[in-house]
């Protein structure tokens, strides 16, 4: 149960993303998965697993949240072919 736990807040951090705007790459990330067929779970999984990866680096080297390094790694995330 505790994974549902965690993969709940990992997600309500994605969704207060796309909220507030902030960073307009989180929105523009989800936007481009959806008008590539995925649904709005699966891209805002996609888009958690950043955001779990970036919090890691954080807690576990103790380095400062990098915005760009972020938005670099949502602009990673694959392309579905058509």
């Amino acid at each position: 149960m505790h994974n549902l736990r965690l993969k709940k807040a990992i997600l309500e951090v994605v969704d207060n993303q796309i909220a507030a705007n902030a960073p307009p790459a989180t929105k523009q990330t989800l936007d481009r998965l959806l008008s590539q067929g995925l649904s709005e779970v699966e891209a805002k999984e996609l888009i958690g697993a950043v955001v779990v990866s970036e919090a890691f680096k954080v807690l576990q080297a103790q380095e400062p949240y990098d915005e760009k390094r972020f938005v670099e790694a949502l602009n990673k995330l694959p392309e579905i072919p058509d």
